[in-house]
């Protein structure tokens, strides 16, 4: 494995690029962008301090379940671009540093217990694009870590084809998924400023909504029941271990975080039709479900692991787009509890503090699946347990699902956030602030808002 030091590289990449920019006004645009997005304010409507953490126009935290934080809690990395690379953000000072440039480099998750930052390089298509993010990566791919410290750069394994998901505890595995046939869900190139682009007509010919297109590609990629394997990496030895073959759409796949063998994975498609939320482990245990569905139209999806392990939560809405719970499952006693939420206050994704005393959550706008009218906030969530009348409760109480509610706080004024970009919204290590990722001044960056109302 070679091993060398890409900071000073990074560097000298990092300064022609931007002199050459210079030269065509590119940077004179970038620096507006950057004057455009405060480096820090204190939100009116909430008195909640937020931060401004990168410095480059187009700078993306991670997605909501992967760990982007370092093992001491002192720093988390984000995606830049422009050119394409990575960033170390100092959490006690909040200062933003370049770490890694590579213009084929994509950001997969900081290891869990050290202070690497596992990436990939993909060689651009022949026609010198970047292979599409949703082409379910038919293309060689090569895995390779990054010192947060150093610099320093290990190649840990190169598979044919494939997406990395996730990586185990002890950092000793790496997990993905493979299809048999590319198929891209989304109808054109990206705008910088948004996740994604998906168009559909409805049966009366007009253009669907950005969140009802989704759907209908979603379920055309579904339908096609194309051929998938899930598969495991060595890190120390590159070997690709095949664990479960399947015509099911394998997503989400995560690794316990106190578990290395034990793995949360769901069956993708609109949540109203798949059964999503499934437990296996790398030895090809029988896959265990998660959520039954009650009722036509239930969904439960955009599931994740509690720090300690013990419990997965995820969305549920009984049914769809009516009736909002953020749900958790005890995988050591079966407990199931459903806490309550008004449609408002319904996020994208929901999130949880290390303590587990707390949860995030990062709003959604009137298209979305809560119809919400009032719905575009960074929220923070207390839970709130529902007790029995007069100590009174049902003879089969200890069977049943445990009722709560969540008490809603707002956090940060998202009216000017497009969600087309989903923010995905995480405590940092500390608790003390929830990172997230919005256009809410144009071009995206990176922020995070401070628990503590400011005095």
């Amino acid at each position: 494995m070679k091993v060398f030091n890409y900071a000073a590289a990074a560097s000298l990449f990092v300064t022609a690029c931007l002199s050459g920019c210079a030269l065509t006004g590119t940077a004179d645009s970038s620096q507006a962008q950057q004057a455009s997005a405060p480096k820090s304010w204190i939100d009116p409507d909430t008195g909640h301090k937020v931060v401004r953490l990168s410095d480059e126009p187009g700078s993306r935290s991670l997605y909501f379940h992967q760990n982007a934080y370092a093992a001491d809690g002192d720093k988390m990395v984000i995606s830049v671009a422009e050119p394409k690379g990575v960033a170390v953000v100092d959490l006690k000072t909040f200062e933003s540093k370049r770490l890694y440039t590579h213009p084929d480099a994509g950001i997969l998750f900081m290891g869990p217990k050290g202070r690497e930052v596992y990436l990939t390089q993909i060689a651009p298509d022949e026609d010198g694009l970047p292979v599409h993010p949703q082409n379910e990566l038919q293309k060689p791919t090569k895995i390779i870590a990054v010192n947060i410290d150093s610099g320093n750069v290990r190649e840990i394994a190169s598979i044919p084809r494939g997406k990395i998901h996730s990586i185990n505890m002890n950092e000793s595995l790496l997990i993905g998924a493979f299809a048999e046939k590319a198929h891209s869900l989304e109808t054109g190139p990206r705008l910088a400023r948004f996740e994604a682009r998906y168009e559909a007509k409805g049966p009366d010919g007009k253009p669907l909504t950005f969140a009802e297109a989704k759907e209908v590609r979603m379920d055309e990629r579904l339908e096609m029941r194309i051929p998938m394997q899930m598969f495991t990496v060595d890190t120390k030895t590159g070997e690709q271990k095949v664990i479960m073959q399947s015509t099911d759409w394998l997503n989400h796949i995560q690794f316990s975080p106190t578990d290395p063998e034990k793995v949360m994975y769901s069956h993708e498609g609109p949540w109203h039709k798949v059964d999503r939320i499934w437990l296996t482990d790398i030895n090809g245990k029988t896959p265990q479900k998660i959520h039954t569905r009650m009722m036509n139209m239930e969904i439960a999806g955009h599931e994740f692991w509690s720090f300690d392990g013990k419990e997965i939560y995820y969305d549920l809405q009984t049914p769809r787009g009516e009736d909002f719970w953020l749900a958790s499952y005890n995988l050591e006693t079966g407990k199931k509890v459903w806490r309550h939420l008004e449609r408002d206050e319904w996020s994208v994704h929901f999130n949880i503090s290390r303590d587990g005393q707390l949860f995030a959550g990062d709003g959604g706008d009137e298209e979305m699946v809560a119809k919400a009218q009032n719905g575009k906030w960074i929220y923070l969530f207390e839970s709130q347990p529902i007790h029995d009348v007069a100590g009174i409760h049902a003879r089969n109480a200890e069977e049943l699902v445990r009722p709560a509610k969540l008490k809603a706080t707002k956090l940060v004024n998202m009216e000017k956030h497009d969600y087309r970009l989903e923010p995905n919204v995480t405590f940092t290590p500390d608790g003390k602030w929830i990172v997230f990722r919005s256009n809410m001044h144009g071009p995206v960056h990176v922020y995070a808002v401070s628990v503590e109302a400011e005095k």
